[in-house]
């Protein structure tokens, strides 16, 4: 079986693209508020814009998959860079909103072709023991990436309010063709013409949510839904509240989500297996919930730009803690399950990320204070839900099975 010391060139040729497309979406975060002015329109178009990526990633991500294990992962791969360079390149040049719309649309095809397919490619060129180091190094190289990206936006804004979309167009092309030359296939022929030749019955979306809503983890999956429709709920709007109540510039929301996700990815990648091993993944969830749903009802009351980093700070400390814990909860329920419920992990997430940003736009658009007032609100109902909440053991074990 192939090691990651045996493949490390293509691990970072897969890291340094995931980090330079995590670049590309970042960057243009703190350039949206004021980019959107020159078109007309408010927060319901930015809630939406946010929306539509996630509504297409959800629907292709199980097309991908699908076809990574049947084709290769680098195809998929290439692909997916290809189209989310084409995404930039529309947003940077357009001139409507319908354009903007295809940007997203395309940009969150692109993500379902990159991101399956790249934990898949680490699958394949790593132990079993090392599944777990692979996976967090290109994790770690997707935050690292958003939360470098808004930096680097806020200082391109300076020179010209489309010179961020440009530069993620090329960096995004760079990524694709470092993909194309350098990054080997990792999928044998013979199991790809497996896959091809396999007939196997999937269950629908439908029928699998159905399953899901039955099984003794699906009040973990609830709060998957509310933690990431609290956390696309915040950040979806953020430029829009401080630029309207406090006239902040690109810069200033750069800065602001810069330190707040850095010091997320630090608690993330330093403490969080000190704090789940001290305190338990429900004791975490507990309180990272009340934490959270507190900061966006102390947003309100912010009244300068240092009060307002104080609590972005705060709100991404405690959402980098909540959802490994949730995670490793997740997990541990699994047994046997753990494929299905990965994938209903992700979807319910891509739920949250749809209706999250939608929902938060057009509350904006009727009052600023409306968006966090409710964000606030279901992360209290998440609150209450881990309170009262009473999880059993795991579906089924089996060795190896479930995590430690």
């Amino acid at each position: 079986m192939s090691s990651l010391k045996e493949n490390r060139t293509p691990l970072i040729i897969l890291m340094v693209n995931m980090f330079i497309a995590m670049v590309g979406i970042g960057l243009i975060i703190p350039v949206l508020p004021m980019f959107l002015k020159e078109f007309g329109v408010g927060g319901q178009a930015m809630g939406y814009l946010v929306a539509v990526f996630a509504l297409t990633q959800f629907m292709f991500s199980p097309i991908a998959g699908e076809i990574s294990d049947k084709y290769g992962r680098k195809i998929p791969i290439i692909i997916g860079l290809l189209g989310f360079t084409l995404s930039q390149l529309i947003f940077a040049v357009g001139t409507e909103m319908w354009m903007l719309y295809v940007s997203r649309l395309l940009g969150g095809i692109g993500a379902a072709f990159m991101v399956p397919p790249m934990m898949a490619y680490v699958a394949d060129i790593s132990t079993e023991k090392e599944r777990g180091k692979g996976m967090g190094l290109l994790g770690a190289s997707m935050s690292l990436g958003f939360v470098i990206g808004p930096g680097i936006g806020g200082f391109l804004a300076e020179i010209g309010i489309r010179v961020p979309f440009y530069t993620s167009t090329v960096i995004a092309g760079i990524a694709t063709l470092i993909s194309l030359v350098l990054l080997p296939e990792t999928l044998s022929k013979e199991a790809q013409h497996k896959a091809r030749s396999a007939t196997r019955q999937k269950e629908s979306i439908i029928k699998q949510m159905k399953k899901s809503f039955k099984a003794p983890y699906f009040m973990l999956l609830i709060l998957v839904f509310t933690m990431t429709f609290g956390l696309s709920n915040f950040e979806a709007i953020f430029g829009l509240y401080v630029d309207e109540r406090f006239g902040f510039t690109p810069k200033d929301i750069s800065i602001i989500i810069t330190i707040g996700a850095l010091i997320g990815v630090f608690i993330q990648s330093i403490l969080v297996d000190k704090m789940l091993t001290r305190f338990g993944e429900k004791k975490v969830m507990h309180w990272t919930f009340l934490l959270s749903a507190a900061s966006m009802i102390v947003l309100l009351l912010a009244t300068n730009f240092w009060s307002i980093l104080a609590i972005t700070v705060i709100f991404f400390t405690a959402t980098s803690l909540v959802r490994p814990a949730l995670n490793t909860l997740l997990s541990k329920m699994a047994g046997n399950e753990q494929g299905f419920v990965a994938g209903m992990n992700n979807m319910y997430m891509s739920i949250g990320n749809m209706i999250g940003p939608a929902l938060a736009g057009i509350l904006f658009d009727i009052n600023i204070n409306f968006p966090y007032i409710f964000g606030a609100f279901i992360l209290m109902i998440s609150y209450a839900l881990v309170v009262t909440w009473k999880n059993s053991t795991a579906v089924t074990s089996s060795p190896g099975t479930v995590a430690e």
